[in-house]
């Protein structure tokens, strides 16, 4: 096996133990047990935790690039690329009924233990909420596109905090459905 996919299999086994643990409560050999190599292997890649969680977060923005221009792709209209993004809620319930919001949970616990890679993990939001507001302005919302950015990402934080706390798929259904319709609001009321 080449380095880049023993790097690759420790990055992604980190970024799932991150995600459902927490960067605090994932150690080296909860890594090195999934992806079922040595230690001395494993620090052959990564010599410090904080190496592991910065690969995490460029693979969590890569992932979230490709996500977001393959939502452009398959949209035709601006409304119907922001559905996408409000549909991953439902795409996901699952995971985040367990574990919350990946991108969430990591800036909230990066915010609490005030790390260094805090800023980094907070891209993630901003490349959803610059994405969103373009979406928002294709929509005829260029006025408001950046305040309707950060409602949408605003709300659906919240519905996965609660989600994650009531574990209610009715909730998280009828709040995606709200969302939806919301959207048809600000779709019919354009500039």
């Amino acid at each position: 096996m080449n380095d880049r996919t023993t790097r690759d299999r420790i990055v992604e086994a980190a970024d799932r133990l991150i995600y459902r643990q927490g960067y605090g409560h994932t150690s080296f050999s909860d890594i090195a047990d999934a992806v079922q190599i040595s230690r001395g292997n494993f620090y052959y890649h990564f010599k410090y935790k904080d190496e592991i969680l910065d690969a995490v977060i460029d693979r969590r923005l890569a992932d979230t690039r490709e996500m977001l221009k393959q939502w452009e792709v398959d949209g035709k209209r601006p409304e119907d690329r922001i559905r996408s993004f409000i549909h991953i809620l439902i795409a996901n319930r699952a995971d985040i009924k367990r574990y919350g919001c990946p991108v969430g949970t990591l800036s909230t616990e990066l915010a609490k233990l005030n790390h260094a890679s805090q800023a980094e993990a907070n891209k993630l939001f901003t490349l959803f909420r610059t994405w969103l507001r373009k979406q928002f302005t294709l929509l005829g919302r260029k006025a408001d596109a950046d305040a309707l950015a950060m409602q949408l990402l605003a709300r659906s934080q919240g519905v996965a905090t609660l989600a994650s706390a009531y574990r209610d798929e009715k909730f998280v259904r009828r709040e995606v459905r709200q969302m939806c319709d919301w959207l048809e609001s600000c779709a019919e009321s354009a500039d």
